[in-house]
């Protein structure tokens, strides 16, 4: 398995394209039934195997992921060669909340000068997919173009 089995929740929301996705592998409804009876294993590694295959999907239409705290917020922008980081905190002793994305708008209009802004870039150490499953894993969610040009203005 490359990244993680899809929750039961994701599953059923996918239970349509699960159903596609078995059909195509020459699995029909009463097979399915029957595999999970007899053969729960092999049930399993072909949940799994849907689930890789939506995962990397999902990941494929990835453009930026954000990360943040009440000390920091880290935008990421996932290219196809490399991964730009835009960050942002608070200078020291400035107390300032950058937890959620009103907080961060207010900082940027109202403390510019109490903020300090990181950019840098990386090349990936594993395939992009693979990385942006990580970070996600780590507590990174979507973000979005916008916002990063938005910190890419405040910032120049």
């Amino acid at each position: 398995m490359k990244y993680r089995c899809l929750s039961d929740e994701e599953l059923e929301h996918l239970a349509e394209d699960l159903k596609h996705f078995l059909i195509v592998n020459g699995i029909h409804a009463d097979e399915w039934e029957h595999m999970n009876k007899v053969k729960p294993t092999k049930a399993i590694e072909l949940v799994e195997l849907f689930s890789d295959t939506v995962l990397e999907k999902v990941y494929s239409n990835i453009a930026y992921l954000e990360h943040r705290t009440v000390d920091t917020c880290l935008v990421f922008h996932f290219t196809e060669s490399k991964i730009e980081l835009i960050s942002i905190q608070g200078k020291k002793d400035a107390m300032i909340d950058l937890s959620t994305p009103e907080n961060i708008h207010a900082a940027l209009v109202n403390k510019g000068e109490k903020l300090s802004f990181f950019q840098t870039e990386k090349s990936y150490s594993k395939p992009r997919n693979e990385e942006i499953h990580q970070m996600i894993e780590q507590g990174c969610f979507v973000s979005s173009r916008e916002f990063w040009n938005a910190l890419l203005i405040a910032i120049t």
